[in-house]
This record gives structure tokens, sequence and C-alpha cells, in this order.
């Protein structure tokens, strides 16, 4: 392991710390991050980072219960829907309180929800308040209301009263055509386009948070030139943010930290842990994983170096160790956690300081289904048969065991595996060579001549396969290589892998410039149809050109089924149709996220595949047992 050069730049960032900016005292919990947040505006949050943020300063109407995913209250304190599922009703419990000592009320989640559905607040997510009656109608609208403005500005110069005016029509139109209401300070009414039956879920989103109205708009402004609500960030910076979660941020300085304080005003003071915790930034995952071992961090919550495969080789020969003892504590229903704390620490060559854990997301690479390619020519992965045969030739323990090396769970659908509740287990095409060349024989491509090559009917051979990888990771280059290998020897296809740059492989994948390319996919809330939903033909995140009218009318009669078991089921048929006969994309394995963190040493970290671990259940624990855990 090459550690000097990691060595000296962690020494020069701790000299510079010194030099330039006093240290601040030791937090109960230090965390370390690979990147800081782009913001801590709620409704423009979208990395995972960011949105873990939201969940520890702010609250909405709801949360996640972090063991199991499962909806639990959270500003709300109750809540009920019609029996068509359109209408919910939420009740704010009266002591929610900001982190200056206002009220908490309906009318903070409307402004915030508003602010989300506004075009000059765009984000990420802001499609997912789309779902609410007439929110996407009253983006539309404005947008178009912009654009005329800014037509009229063009021959004649506008005031701030005609900007003022504007924007009175549009506080009128949204009050008059999107279903959230306000029936008094502490009761939030809200009607939908549709049936949602993960609508909670989302409600308990980052971006679904309130925001504390007076302290936003001290920093809003009409822009009379083109009649925008201008919306500064200086709000957000410590000093002058005010928030409603667990804890308030005091320090935010850029790519460098941050420091979170208890939120005396929280309504459920009482079971936060930590009084104060600092979020450090370390870019470099090497630097990260000295920081760690030089002591005085509790957790790291993304393992960047190559060579943590080799540390979790580590861990395993530790749980091996003590395999006995972890087999019957899985028995009684224990966490790993509570096992491993209480077990003797490791030896020379364990450890037990590093896990993956399974999480809410899979690697996969997606076949081009197109019925031609951008040069004209005719597609040979139209065919769903050379689509079934590429994805039946693929040995996926052999690209876990001996090229990604983190323990992944093989993958033969999109959904991970027990991480929502109620959802069948779906198992899709098997690795089967002898089946798969099969298949390709079906779509017509034979070796005929013998010469080690499948061609067509008229001799043709099978077209050279454009197989795209980003070189963001090496991961997906030797992923490529590994594949190439495997399809050049099981099908007889030729077979050249081609690497971009992080933007120009999104360029070609958007373009449908590719054979197969690699892709990923996190999901975003707890229901199936966030990772079903990217083969919809319409789909803007569906970049396989994957259009099957039949597929459609499935996910439609899912969607639409008000009986949740049922539903369910229902989806399972969808995912099984996909990846038992359509095939649009190749799924390798179950993405892990690797912690670095002892759990002897740190409570309250869960296992749940969606990964969410709030701050505030998070509990530092000095213990002599957990010396030489490294």
């Amino acid at each position: 392991m090459k550690v000097l050069a990691p060595f000296l730049l962690l020494l020069a960032a701790l000299i510079a710390t010194t030099y330039l900016d006093p240290p601040l005292p030791r937090a109960d919990l230090v965390i370390l991050e690979r990147s800081d947040c782009f913001t801590l505006d709620p409704q423009r949050m979208s990395y995972q980072h960011e949105i873990r943020r939201g969940a520890t300063i702010y609250e909405g109407l709801v949360a996640l219960n972090p063991q199991d995913c499962s909806i639990k209250p959270g500003v709300a304190e109750r809540w009920e829907t019609s029996g068509d599922g359109l209408m919910w009703t939420f009740h704010l419990r009266h002591n929610a309180k900001w982190s200056n000592g206002d009220a908490v009320t309906s009318r903070d989640f409307l402004y915030a929800w508003r602010r989300a559905t506004l075009p000059e607040t765009a984000a990420d997510y802001s499609g997912f308040f789309f779902e609410i009656e007439g929110a996407e109608e009253f983006f539309q609208w404005r947008v178009k209301e912009l654009a005329d403005f800014a037509a009229r500005a063009k021959e004649s110069s506008p005031t701030l009263a005609d900007a003022q005016a504007l924007w009175d029509a549009t506080e009128q139109r949204f009050r008059d055509t999107v279903g959230i209401r306000a029936a008094d300070d502490f009761t939030i009414e809200v009607r939908l386009r549709r049936p949602l039956p993960y609508f909670l879920d989302l409600c308990a989103f980052a971006p679904f948070s309130p925001v504390h109205r007076a302290s936003v708009e001290t920093w809003t402004h009409l822009d009379p030139a083109s009649g925008r609500m201008e919306q500064s960030h200086g709000w957000t910076k410590p000093g002058f943010l005010v928030t409603n979660g667990p804890y308030v941020p005091t320090v935010w300085r850029y790519k460098r930290d941050m420091r979170l304080v208890k939120n005396p005003y929280y309504w459920d003071e009482a079971r936060v842990h930590a009084k104060t915790i600092e979020v450090r930034v370390i870019e470099n995952p090497n630097t990260q994983v000295l920081a760690f071992g030089a002591g005085g961090v509790d957790w790291v919550p993304d393992v960047g170096p190559e060579y943590k495969t080799e540390m979790l080789a580590q861990r395993r020969l530790y749980e091996a160790r003590h395999a006995v003892a972890i087999g019957a504590a899985r028995d009684r229903g224990a966490e790993l956690d509570e096992t491993i704390r209480v077990l003797p620490p490791p030896t020379d060559g364990e450890r037990r300081d590093i896990r993956a854990l399974n999480a809410y997301g899979t690697d996969f690479f997606s076949f081009n289904c197109r019925p031609t390619t951008t040069n004209g020519a005719v597609n040979p992965f139209a065919d769903a048969a050379v689509r079934r045969a590429f994805a039946m030739a693929a040995d996926k323990q052999a690209l876990i065991d001996r090229v990604t090396r983190l323990g992944e769970r093989v993958a033969t659908t999109l959904v991970p595996p027990g991480s929502i509740r109620g959802y069948p287990l779906v198992e899709g095409l098997p690795f089967d060579t002898t089946r798969a060349r099969a298949e390709l024989a079906t779509a017509g491509w034979i070796d005929r001549d013998n010469d080690g090559f499948v061609d067509d009917a008229n001799g043709n051979r099978f077209p050279t396969v454009d197989l795209l990888y980003s070189t963001a990771s090496p991961r997906y280059q030797n992923l490529a290589l590994a594949l190439r290998d495997m399809w050049r020897r099981e099908l007889g296809v030729p077979v050249e892998v081609r690497g971009k740059d992080a933007k120009l492989y999104k360029e070609d994948v958007k373009k449908g410039n590719f054979s197969i390319a690699r892709g990923g996919w996190y999901g975003d809330y707890g229901d199936p149809s966030t990772f079903l939903e990217l083969q919809r033909s319409t789909d803007g995140n569906n970049d396989r050109g994957y259009k099957n009218p039949a597929f459609d009318a499935m996910l439609d009669a899912a969607q639409s089924e008000k009986d949740p078991a049922v539903r369910l089921e229902k989806l399972a048929e969808c995912e099984r149709f996909l990846f038992t006969e359509e095939v649009p994309l190749l799924p390798i394995c179950s993405y892990v996220t690797v912690y670095m963190y002892d759990p002897s040493r740190l409570e309250g970290i869960r296992d749940h595949p969606r990964l969410e671990q709030h701050f505030d259940e998070l509990k530092r624990v000095d213990a002599a047992a957990s010396e030489g855990a490294r």
C-alpha cells in the first residue's frame, strides 16, 4: 500500500488548518465526507450527502425509521387519506419549533412546496411535486408567463410594478389551481392528481422539508427586467439559517468543515444523542483513511481507495474467526453491529472498522434498444433475443469475485432484494452460456463457417459491439474489459471497449451513440416504481431507447391498482417481464456502500439497504474494549 504521498497531503492539510484558522474544539461526533454540500436549501438538494444533511437540519411532515424505512411521524403527529387515495390531511404537532423559537406551521410547508414548483427554483427533484394536483400545470403556466414578460421587455422597459403584478397573479394562480391548502396553522391538505401509494415516502424526502419563510424572503427580490423572483442563497449560511430539525449549522467553512449544534427548540430534543457534530471534508480518499486511522474520526460514510477490497478481506477474516458467534446472534435476530461490539478485538491481519453494506442501487449495462444505430445501420440489439443472449453469457459472479471484489450480491433484476417491504423476490435470467448461444441462434446469428464469429443468413458477421464506459472510475473500465472477453469467448461476437470522460460519456448515452453502455441507478423513494419507471417509453432517464406499449400498459395497470399488496404483485410481474423477456439492460450487482467506523465506539449505524442514517441517532461510546480494533 503506497501511503507516503497521502500522508504528506494530510500533514500539509493539518499545517494549513493550524496556521490559517484556529481549530474548533472536538465535537461529540466527527464525520468525514468526500465532498461538501452545494446547498443547504432543501428544495434544491440533490446529492446523497446533501439529502443526509437535509434530514439532520430539517424535518418534514413525516420521517423514515432507519431500521426498516417504515414511516414515522415528523412535524405531522397524525394524518389521514380519503378512500380514493387523492386527498391527504396532515395534523401538525403544536410543539414543533424553528431554531429561533417560532412555531412550525402549515404555511411554512405551503410556502416551501410552492417554491419547489416555481421555475425560478427548479431543481432535480421539482418533478416529484408534480404529483400534486395542478402543480405541473402551474409550473408550465409560470414558464410561459415569464417568457411572455421577457418578450414584452424587448419592446418596452418593464417596471417593478409590472413584475409585482405578474407575481401577484402567480400567487393567486397557485392558490386557485394547486392542490395544497393550509386549513389552519396546524392543518395542511394536499390533493394529488392520482393515487400515490408512496406519497408519504416522498413527504419524508429532504426536498419536501419546510423552510422559514421570513428568513428566505429576506434574501429574495423581484427582478423588473425579467419578472423572475430572484433568490439569493444568503439565508442558507450559518448565522442566518433557521432550521426545524435536530441540529443547526453554526460554522460552515466550504470544502473544509461544518459544525452542527443540537437545536434546543427541536420538539424531540431529548432523544438527540450528540450535542455537537463536526462534518469534515477531505476529498482525497487515501487521506480520509489515514485521518480515520489517526483517531478522532468516528465515521467515514464513503470509503474510496481501491485498496478497500484488501481492507474488506481483513474484515471477512475477522468475521470468519467468529462465524459461530455471529451466526448464533443472527438466529436470535441480533444486528451484526451488536454482535461485533462484544466480540474480542481483531488480531494481526484482521479488522472490524470497515464494512460493506448493501445499498439501494443497482450497477448495470444498458442495451441500445433503438431500431437503428446513430449511423443508420440496423441495430441487432433491437431484438430481445440478442439482449437475452448477451445477458445469459455474462458471468456476474466472476465479475464480483475478480473485478469489483466488494462482495456485492449478483443482480438479475433492477430492484435490490429486501429493500422494499412486501415486494416479492423477482428472478431474472441466469448465467447459462448454452441458452445464450441458443438465443443468439434464434435471432439468426450462427457461426456458419466455423471461423469463431457468428454470421447472419447472408454471411454478414455480427456488427462490432461498441461497449461504452465512463473513465470516471477504474471499476467501469475493468467491468467493460471483462464483459468484452466473456462475450467474445462465449458468443463469438466482436466487441470493442470505448472509454470517455464523464461529460462526453453522458452525451453519447443520451444520443444513443453506443451498443452497450455502462449505467447505474439508486432509488429515490421506497417503491419499485423508482426503478421500473426508468423503462417507460416516455421516461427522461430511459437512455436505452426501450419502447414497448405492452410494458407501459402493464406499468399503468400496476400503478392504478388500489390494493397495496396486489399492486406490488403487479409491479413484480412488470419486473419479471422486463428481465426474463425484454432485458433492456443487463443488471450486474446490487451496489454496496463501504463505511469505516468501529462498532464498539459508534452506535446507531443501520444496515437497511436504503442506508437511512440519522445523525441524531448516532452515539459515540468510549469503550476500552475497542482498543486495537484496527
